[in-house]
């Protein structure tokens, strides 16, 4: 199991036991089965950002808290240097650098998503609210709603992410988008 995965993993169950939430409760207030919840805490099942995301929002802290550990402070600004926001490697195919972690309470969550090419399966994710995705770099695939659309560098999509989707790299090389979750 990845490192920061099972990190994550940790503060996650810390959080459901720090509101006194049991399994069945918190699967129950996150609308997902309570084997999911609890392959999350164990670290055993990938946990998707959109999942971390859904937890942040439904009981008022940061997703940056899940993430890093650590608690925004800022409130006027937050910077991100180039290639310095806290990086989450979820698997080998995607890797999140969270662009607004510092920032009290964010309105809405942006990434910088790098996918690396590979042959496995599309996984398909859904969430509540709506995404915003634009292509930096590469090219990529991204199926939606049983629809496979090809965005190229400068691309962007605005799509309800309540509907199955998933990305790709294309070309055998890595591809580099900014996601922004409201």
């Amino acid at each position: 199991m990845n490192e920061q995965i099972k990190q994550i993993a940790e503060r996650l169950k810390g959080l459901r036991e720090s509101i006194d939430l049991s399994l069945p409760q918190m699967a129950e207030q996150c609308k997902r089965p309570v084997a999911e919840i609890e392959s999350y805490e164990t670290g055993e099942k990938d946990i998707p950002m959109s999942f971390l995301f859904d937890v942040a929002q439904r009981f008022n802290i940061d997703t940056s808290t899940l993430i890093s550990g650590d608690e925004p402070r800022m409130s006027a600004y937050f910077l991100t240097r180039r290639g310095r926001g806290i990086s989450v490697e979820r698997t080998k195919a995607y890797k999140y650098q969270a662009l607004a972690s510092g920032y009290k309470h964010p309105k809405a969550e942006p990434f910088e998503v790098t996918v690396e090419p590979n042959d496995h399966p599309l996984y398909l994710n859904t969430h509540e609210g709506e995404e915003f995705n634009y292509v930096l770099e590469g090219r990529l695939q991204l199926h939606i709603n049983g629809k496979d659309l090809l965005l190229n560098p400068g691309d962007s999509i605005y799509f309800d992410s309540s509907y199955p989707h998933g990305m790709k790299a294309l070309d055998n090389l890595p591809v580099k988008f900014l996601a922004i979750i409201l």
